[in-house]
């Protein structure tokens, strides 16, 4: 079994709804992610994936919540947890990479590369992930 994995970052704000603690007040992160991807066939060139296709993918659904504020966003219904966030760049690489002709989605039985997962680091020492299996 063969995995890649790129990164990417963003810097939003946001604030957690249903939270009691200073969360549930406006303040930034400076976000850290990293996409997953994993198989057991290579190409004839060697590779899972070329990076620069995951990069590009990963980058362009970054570039949709830099310098947000992510509550302002309605596909996190006013609470944008870092779990929230992950799952949300997770479907938005898929998309963009169907959009190249590439698909990633999980196929069980198969030896074809998929999007194992996204990773959204808050801070250095937290993480969410969105893991598709």
């Amino acid at each position: 079994m063969f995995e890649v994995r790129v990164e990417s970052d963003f810097a939003a704000a946001h604030f957690l709804r249903d939270y009691h603690g200073k969360c549930e007040n406006l303040h930034g992160h400076n976000y850290k992610v990293y996409a997953h991807v994993r198989g057991e066939v290579l190409s004839e060139g060697g590779m899972l994936l070329d990076f620069t296709q995951l990069k590009a993918a990963l980058r362009k659904v970054c570039k949709k919540l830099d310098h947000t504020n992510l509550n302002d966003l309605e596909v996190f219904d006013q609470n944008p947890s870092a779990e929230r966030i992950a799952m949300f760049i997770y479907d938005g690489i898929i998309e963009e990479l169907k959009i190249e002709g590439i698909d990633m989605t999980y196929k069980p039985g198969s030896s074809d590369a998929f999007l194992l997962g996204v990773d959204v680091f808050e801070t250095d020492t937290s993480r969410a992930r969105y893991r598709i299996c």
